[in-house]
Formats: structure tokens, sequence, C-alpha cells
């Protein structure tokens, strides 16, 4: 349909939008939304293709089936927006300079607002005792006694733990609440020291201050991927004799294919029984 066939409404659709009002020879849904009055929703946005393998796209059918995802593009969006949030707290990788990097920029940050609280409160007092009354001198000191012993307490904290990593038998990260119970309740039961986390990132967090001697992982989480985190554990300096087994309901032909390039220890297939798990006491 040339332009001079269609309608002034169409012509004004196409000039708003940039979208066609006819496509091979119908109406567009585009078009008819926009004359009822509906928001052009692609209006203002892009569309960016992304080609995969097709081990990935099954990959990530298994992760949207399990996760309750209704689209690629949903998944898409908040896989790429929470790479960037987290990718802000870990660095470019996702254990780079585990323990060290984090407690120490995070000591020299506090200490530098530590004596600024406390150089502007020693100033007031200084500068100006002749201009505050009593009341106000004694809410000053009571800032600088606090701030002292946040000082003592948080800081030298943060050194001991930068230092010294405590350290506990098995960390466990699943998603599931009720594994995390269950193996809990087991191990401890067993005399080990267990500590349970729901995503990777918490994990992470976990692995900056503390060094398990038994990493138990699932790999399909809700945020990074388990394979990625056992291939860094094992190419950490600190961690890779570390001991890691998968715990998961992932088919075991595809666990394993990853064995050698992530450097597991093992896996543990769910569902799984609790006697099946006493040869991890050898581990610990």
């Amino acid at each position: 349909m040339n332009s001079d066939q269609k309608t002034k409404e169409m012509v004004q659709f196409e000039q708003e939008t940039g979208k066609q009002a006819i496509w091979q020879g119908k109406t567009t849904k585009g078009f008819l939304r926009w004359k009822e009055g509906e928001k052009d929703y692609y209006a203002d946005k892009k569309r960016i293709s992304v080609y995969v393998s097709t081990e990935t796209e099954k990959k990530w059918e298994e992760f949207m089936d399990t996760h309750k995802f209704s689209s690629f593009s949903k998944l898409i969006r908040e896989s790429v927006n929470y790479f960037i949030n987290e990718k802000t707290k870990f660095g470019g990788k996702i254990l780079t300079h585990l323990g060290i990097a984090n407690d120490s920029d995070l000591v020299h940050e506090v200490k530098g607002k530590l004596t600024t609280i406390k150089g502007f409160s020693q100033l007031l007092l200084e500068k100006h005792k002749n201009e505050i009354n009593d009341d106000i001198k004694s809410i000053i000191n009571n800032v600088l006694n606090e701030t002292q012993q946040l000082e003592s307490k948080f800081v030298t904290k943060l050194e001991e733990r930068k230092e010294k990593p405590s350290q506990y038998d098995i960390l466990l990260i699943e998603d599931d609440l009720s594994t995390i119970l269950l193996l809990k309740n087991y191990f401890e039961s067993k005399g080990y020291s267990f500590k349970g986390v729901l995503t990777g990132s918490k994990g992470i967090e976990e692995l900056y201050v503390t060094r398990p001697k038994l990493i138990l992982l699932d790999i399909i989480l809700p945020d990074v991927s388990g394979y990625d985190i056992c291939k860094e554990i094992k190419s950490h300096m600190s961690l890779k004799e570390t001991p890691v087994f998968y715990l998961t309901a992932v088919p075991l032909p595809k666990i394993e294919k990853k064995m050698e390039e992530t450097m597991a220890d093992g896996y543990i297939l769910k569902p799984f029984d609790l006697p099946s798990l006493e040869f991890l006491f050898d581990y610990l």
C-alpha cells in the first residue's frame, strides 16, 4: 500500500512511532492498539539479539523451568541486571582477590570515616567551647566515646578477620531451604560444624571470611552458576585444595561433562539417602 493510500491516522502512527501501520497487506496490531489509545510498548525499546549454542539454550530452558521464568527475554533482562549489580561487589571474577581486597578496602573506608567524625567533634569542642552549653558538650563527648568504641571493636575485628579467617567444617550453597535444614541437622548430629546459604553470592561472601574444610555446591542457583563458582574456587590459591562436591538434581551425563573443566572433587545426586553421605567424613 502506497503512502497516499494510507489513512491520515496510519501516516500519523508511522511518523510518531517509526513503526509500520500496514504489513504484508494487513493492518498491524501495533497500529490498532495505538488507534485505541494504548501506548506502544515497543516505542522506547530496542531489540537486542543473542545467539547461543543448543547446549546453552537447553541449560537456560532448565533454569527457566526450575525458577518459573515466563520467557527467555525476562531471564536475560533479569540476569544482565543482576550481573551488573553483583559485579560492582565482586569485581571482574567471582572470587577475585578473595578475602583480601574487600576487607582491606572496607577497613580503610571505615577508618577514614571514623577519623572524620572524631576530628569534627574535637574541633567543635576546641573552637566553640565558649559558644555551646554543657548539654551539647555532653552529646559531642558521647559521640566521641561511641566512635572510639566502634573503632576499637569494629576495625579491630575486621583486621583480625582479614588475617585469620574463621573456619568451620562444611559450607553448603543450596537454594532449597529444606535441604539446608536437613543436612544441617544431619552433620551437626555427627559432630561437625555446618553453614548453609541460599544463593551463590552469599556463598561467595562467606568465602571472603571463612575457610571451610568441605564445600557442597548446588549447580542451578538463582544467581551464579555452581559450575562457575567451582572453577573459581579451584583456581584460587588459598581455596583450591578445599574439596568441592556438587549436590544437584542435574542429570549425571551433564555433570560428568563438566567435571574435568570445573575440577570438582565429586558429586552427589538428588534424591539421596543420608547414609550415602558418610564417605564425606573422610574429607573432614
